[in-house]
């Protein structure tokens, strides 16, 4: 037996991996693909920072708020 990585690039040839492994001929085994990156690094610089500054005044005024409600 052999593991092999396979690529599909159309959804005739998973029908086609699947048909296989009805016929008991291959087993298709599932893997997710995780990069093992934290959001945060993903993201990292992606907005101007005078854009990101006022976002984070804004969240934080807005905990503010929501900390200080009357209900």
């Amino acid at each position: 037996m052999e593991t092999v990585l396979v690529q599909i690039n159309n959804n005739k040839a998973y029908r086609l991996l699947e048909d296989l492994e009805d016929l008991h001929i291959i087993k298709v085994l599932r893997k997710s693909v995780q990069t093992g990156q934290k959001l945060s690094e993903k993201y990292a610089g992606k907005l101007p920072s005078d854009v990101a500054d006022e976002l984070q005044n804004y969240v934080n005024q807005s905990r503010t708020e929501w900390n200080n409600r009357s209900i």
